[in-house]
């Protein structure tokens, strides 16, 4: 992997006009996922704290699923407190506030506080988290990541690219409208100090909104950033620049030839809410339109045992299926995208005996199923 890496790393910098001052961009626009621009979007990079959008998402999902609350406290490990700098320096045995450990990673990109909620949401380890970042990505359609920590710390098989940085960028704006603000926080002041946000384009780039900032020596300077102008909620991604002046100037640039294909110049006072998503999006393109599909909203299993309802080639035929079950039974089945273009429709997170009793009663229905492993 390190060799493969280091000849991907030092190809892009030897490949095309740009390569001396970023390795990697992309434009696409958020509400239909439509590629506007890309440049070497699918090649691996690091993507340092750019991983902390997929920190976020996994948050979001348990607040979303009432397994953590905005008011409740997290309790801070000695492996979290040492975690190397950037951090806000929290003490091992102290506690930090879930919301306030949301807007230390969107404004400030605390590395203790990704660790602090990595340990918190799966059984104490960062290792067995960073395994389940890995399984979502794969589950929301991020083909070329892994992920090896909560926080982007160096790693040389921590990898992701472009292409799949933009896909999870939009996952969080489609799938947690509700969070969004937070990627928007220009300034928060935590325990008498105030912390400022990295991504320039909130000050100096009209209608911009979000999203996240990120560096390690290896990755150099990365950028999300996000935004509204003329009825347009557009992305760019911008990773591997030379310095923070570069990926603020570069993301400005991609950000204007993306507004201009629109046939969107000057700037304009107008923005954009995201709208919730409550059932999976298929937008339709013309054929020679690239895009980065809108994910599928994933439920996560507790367990390993479950029971299937068929796999559908429409996301209308699953959804179809998903609401016979619950009247049926009074489970609530969740779809699956295969990548094959099929749509599983199953309920995970089973016990062997919930499983069994869950498909005698779809059974006595009259829906076939089967119980997986």
């Amino acid at each position: 992997m390190k060799k493969i890496l280091s000849f991907v790393v030092g190809f892009l910098f030897c490949f095309g006009a740009h390569a001396a001052d970023y390795r990697a961009a992309l434009v696409a626009d958020m509400d239909t996922g439509r590629v506007l621009i890309s440049e070497h979007a699918n090649d691996a990079n690091y993507p340092a704290s750019l991983t902390k959008i997929m920190t976020l998402y996994l948050t979001f999902d348990a607040l979303e699923h009432g397994r953590l609350h905005l008011d409740d406290y997290l309790i801070v490990s000695q492996s979290a407190a040492s975690a190397p700098q950037v951090k806000l320096g929290l003490s091992a045995g102290s506690k930090i506030r879930v919301e306030d450990a949301i807007i230390a990673l969107a404004v400030y990109s605390a590395n203790d506080v990704a660790r602090v909620l990595a340990e918190n949401l799966k059984g104490g380890k960062e290792g067995t988290f960073a395994s389940l970042m890995t399984r979502v990505a794969r589950e929301i359609g991020l083909s070329q990541t892994n992920f090896e920590n909560s926080s982007g710390l160096p790693d040389d098989d921590h990898l992701s690219t472009a292409r799949d940085i933009a896909l999870l960028s939009m996952a969080v704006y489609k799938h947690f409208p509700q969070y969004w603000k937070y990627f928007g926080i220009k300034t928060w002041v935590y325990n008498g100090k105030t912390y400022t946000n990295g991504n320039r384009l909130l000050e100096t780039y009209p209608g911009c909104d979000g999203m996240k900032t990120g560096y390690t020596n290896k990755s150099k300077y990365s950028l999300v950033a996000t935004a509204a102008r003329g009825g347009h909620h557009l992305l760019s991604v911008v990773l591997g620049a030379e310095s923070k002046d570069v990926r603020a100037a570069v993301s400005t640039r991609m950000l204007n030839r993306g507004f201009e294909t629109y046939g969107i110049g000057a700037p304009a006072n107008y923005t954009v809410e995201p709208a919730p998503v409550t059932s999976p999006i298929v937008q339709k393109y013309a054929d020679d339109a690239p895009r980065v599909t809108p994910a599928a909203t994933p439920t996560y299993a507790t367990g390993g045992v479950g029971v299937q309802f068929g796999a559908f080639s429409s996301v209308d035929s699953a959804n179809a299926m998903i609401t016979r079950v619950k009247n049926a039974t009074g489970a609530t089945a969740h779809l699956e995208p295969t990548g094959t273009g099929l749509y599983r429709v199953r309920v995970t997170g089973l016990t062997e005996s919930g499983a069994q009793s869950l498909k005698n009663r779809a059974s006595a229905a009259g829906i076939d199923c089967y119980v997986f492993h």
